[in-house]
């Protein structure tokens, strides 16, 4: 018999870091350009704690990190910018967004509009596999066993790879 759950899971480990509601919503104001303390608070609508606890646990994390500043006149403070780590979230927000434009959107369509920068044209994310192939949906993906597997999940009962 095959174990249940997997020990070393990516998806379980990221939810961990990332899989409660407010750490999304501060990604989102930083993917839209927010990096002051105050400008979170007004643009999330988050509790002044819950706020410092998610923006502590990104910059933990290595998603965010502090970047002094001073206005004239004032004490020296810290912006929260996006780092590497940080930015390679941005297609996850983007598929929830998408779900969410598909499935909870108000009648009138989604408050929000994705497009190329340069081109104008609507973004999307798709699955494509190292050679160039797009996948129709999970069912064209195969699961394999990683180099970090430990579970033996993703073999056959004969032993053979699925």
């Amino acid at each position: 018999m095959r174990p249940s759950r997997v020990d070393n899971c990516s998806i379980e480990r990221t939810l961990a870091v990332v899989g409660e509601k407010w750490t999304f919503i501060v990604l989102r104001e930083a993917f839209l350009g927010v990096r002051r303390f105050g400008d979170f608070q007004a643009a999330t609508g988050a509790p002044r704690q819950v706020l410092s606890a998610r923006l502590s646990r990104l910059i933990e994390e290595g998603m965010l990190r502090k970047a002094p500043y001073q206005e004239p006149g004032q004490r020296q403070r810290d912006e929260y910018r996006l780092t590497s780590k940080g930015m390679d979230l941005y297609p996850i927000l983007v598929a929830l967004m998408h779900w969410g434009d598909r499935h909870l959107a108000d009648p009138e369509g989604p408050p929000v509009a994705l497009t190329h920068r340069d081109c104008g044209a609507p973004v999307t994310l798709r699955l494509i596999c190292d050679e160039g192939h797009e996948l129709p949906g999970p069912w064209a993906v195969t699961p394999l066993p990683g180099p970090g597997d430990r579970s033996g999940r993703l073999s056959s009962p004969d032993g053979r790879d699925r």
